[in-house]
C-alpha cells in the first residue's frame, strides 16, 4: 500500500483545479513538423514514374442508379378560368346622395361622352394632265355623328376641262362601328354620270387591316337589277415628319353585261395611283402624284369597238386639302 501512495498523490495533484488552471495558463507547445524544412519547389518530379498505376475510370456498370432519379413533378395547379367578379353596384357617392339622383347623374355623364360632331374632309381635289388633255378629279366626304354611328355623305368624280364630267358619284349611308377596326356601311349611291343615271342600294365594310392597310369593299344593286362590286386599298407611309406617301388601288367588278353603261361582265376597271403629300398643318396638305387607269375584260372590248382608249396615265397636282370640324 505504501508503494502506491506516491502515485495516487501525483494523480490527485494533476487533476486538481490548481493544476488545470496552471496547464491552461502554460499550454504545451505544439510539436514541430518534421517536414517543415522541406522545400518542394526544388524537387524534380519529372523522375517520378507512375506508368504502373491504373488511372482508368472505375467500372460502374454494375451500380444501380435508379434510386437516384429525380421524382416527376406532381404540380397540378392550372390557370383559373373562373368568371370575373360582378360589377359593383355600390358607389361611394351614394353615402351622401340619394341613389336615384346618382343614377341620373351617371346617365347624364354617359350621354355627354357620346358626343356627336360634324366634319367636312376633302381627301383629293386635283388637277390632272396627260395625253388625253387636262382634267380634274375630286374625292371627299362630310359626316355627322360619333365614334359608333355616323351619317356620311361621300362624293367622287372626274372629268376633262371643257367637257361634261365623265363620272359623278354621290353616296349616302349609315356607318356603324362593328369593332375598333371595321365599320359597316348601309345606304345608297346615285350616279349622275355616265348617262343613263343609276341608283344603287349599297352595303359595304371599311376599316383598318393589320399592318395599317386601309380597306373598303362595297356591293351595289341598281334600280335596273344589275349588280356591281368595288374594292379599295390604301396605305399611308410617312417618309419624314412632313412628307407622306399614299399609294392606293381601286378595282370594279360587274356580275353581268350592262350594255347601257358600256360595261362587260367581269372586272371592268382598275385604277392605281400614288401621291406624295406635304403636311404643312392640319388643314393644308398640297401633294403631287401619278394616276393610272385601265379598262378590263368585256368593258375594254366594248371601248375598243367604240374607238375609245382603254388606259391612261396622268400626273396629278393639288394646291391644298381642307378639313373643317365642329
Amino acid at each position: 500500500m505504501a508503494r502506491f501512495f506516491p502515485v495516487l498523490t501525483s494523480l490527485l495533484l494533476a487533476t486538481s483545479p490548481l493544476a488545470v488552471q496552471a496547464q491552461e495558463a502554460n499550454p504545451t507547445p505544439p510539436q514541430a513538423d518534421e517536414h517543415a524544412g522541406m522545400d518542394h519547389g526544388s524537387m524534380d518530379h519529372s523522375q517520378m514514374d507512375m506508368s504502373g498505376m491504373d488511372m482508368s475510370a472505375p467500372d460502374m456498370k454494375g451500380m444501380d442508379h435508379s434510386a437516384h432519379a429525380v421524382p416527376a413533378s406532381t404540380v397540378s395547379d392550372e390557370p383559373g378560368d373562373a368568371p370575373p367578379p360582378p360589377v359593383p353596384t355600390d358607389f361611394p357617392a351614394q353615402r351622401f346622395f340619394a341613389p336615384d339622383r346618382m343614377a341620373a347623374s351617371r346617365a347624364a355623364m354617359v350621354k355627354e361622352m357620346k358626343f356627336n360632331t360634324f366634319a367636312l374632309q376633302v381627301d383629293q381635289l386635283e388637277f390632272r394632265t396627260g395625253k388625253g388633255g387636262d382634267g380634274f378629279g375630286w374625292e371627299g366626304q362630310a359626316w355627322y355623328g360619333g365614334d359608333i354611328d355616323r351619317i356620311v355623305l361621300a362624293s367622287e368624280g372626274e372629268g376633262t376641262f371643257g367637257e361634261r364630267a365623265e363620272r359623278i358619284e354621290l353616296n349616302a349611308y349609315w356607318r356603324h362601328a362593328l369593332d375598333p377596326w371595321f365599320n359597316l356601311q348601309l345606304g345608297m349611291r346615285q350616279d349622275f354620270r355616265p348617262d343613263p343615271q343609276r341608283t344603287y342600294a349599297l352595303v359595304g365594310i371599311e376599316g383598318l387591316a393589320p399592318y395599317w392597310f386601309e380597306l373598303q369593299g362595297q356591293l351595289l344593286v341598281s334600280n335596273k337589277g344589275d349588280v356591281h362590286a368595288r374594292g379599295k386599298a390604301g396605305y399611308t407611309q410617312r417618309i419624314t415628319q412632313s412628307l407622306v406617301l399614299e399609294p392606293e388601288a381601286e378595282v370594279n367588278f360587274a356580275f353581268q353585261d350592262v350594255p347601257a353603261l358600256n360595261v362587260g361582265a367581269g372586272f371592268e376597271r382598275l385604277e392605281m395611283g400614288a401621291r406624295l403629300r406635304y403636311e404643312r398643318n392640319r388643314s393644308l396638305d398640297p401633294y403631287v402624284g401619278v394616276n393610272w387607269e385601265r379598262k378590263l375584260g368585256g368593258t375594254a372590248r366594248i371601248a375598243r369597238t367604240a374607238g375609245e382608249g382603254v388606259s391612261g396615265v396622268s400626273a396629278v397636282f393639288e394646291p391644298d386639302s381642307k378639313v373643317s370640324q365642329a
